[in-house]
């Protein structure tokens, strides 16, 4: 049975930072391409960052230079470190994976296992 449990979100200032971790079960970093994608009321869910099982890293044009998403293989963990937030960062966060390799971020179509998410608010 594989589980994603975002934590990590919060209400910041804009300006502020907030760390999103994703801890899977049942299923391995190290094996799957895995992603964080938000949506807000009103909004398309969006793909913000994705990192592949070679380490490849994509992030939407928005987040460049601001978010980063890393894995710690040893953990098993995924994080989403978000520095310099926005009002329009806010949304719902959630974690998925994807068994196969995406290109870039790739669509939300591709991605098998979801999280519940995590809420993030700026």
């Amino acid at each position: 049975h594989v589980q994603l449990v975002e934590s990590g979100g919060g209400s910041v200032e804009a300006g502020g930072s907030l760390r999103l971790s994703c801890a899977p079960s049942g299923l391995s970093v190290s094996d799957f391409s895995m992603a964080w994608f938000r949506q807000s009321p009103g909004k398309e869910r969006e793909g913000v960052a994705a990192i592949r099982r070679d380490d490849l890293t994509a992030y939407t044009d928005s987040v460049k230079g601001r978010f980063a998403i890393s894995k710690d293989k040893a953990k098993n963990m995924v994080y989403l470190q978000m520095n310099d937030l926005k009002p329009e960062d806010t949304g719902m966060y959630r974690c998925a994976a994807a068994r196969w390799a995406v290109i870039g971020i790739g669509g939300d179509y591709e991605y098998k296992y979801w999280g519940q998410g995590t809420q993030v608010t700026v």
